[in-house]
């Protein structure tokens, strides 16, 4: 089955990944990981609109 053309990607890209050539630091991208699960889970936890806006703006900031 054939994609629709408008979900055709238009671009290829490539990504890089840390473990061949040691360019990106693995314990940092767990540091951000898990600031981005805390944020997630206090979204959860909480019912306040603004307090669930402003986590989700700082989530897309990362």
């Amino acid at each position: 089955m054939a994609l629709p053309r408008f979900l055709t990607p238009r671009v290829t890209v490539s990504a890089h990944c840390d473990l061949p050539c040691g360019v990106y630091d693995p314990a940092q991208a767990r540091i951000e990981a898990e600031s981005i699960k805390a944020i997630a889970e206090k979204y959860q936890a909480n019912t306040d609109p603004e307090f669930r806006t402003r986590a989700i703006l700082i989530k897309e900031q990362r």
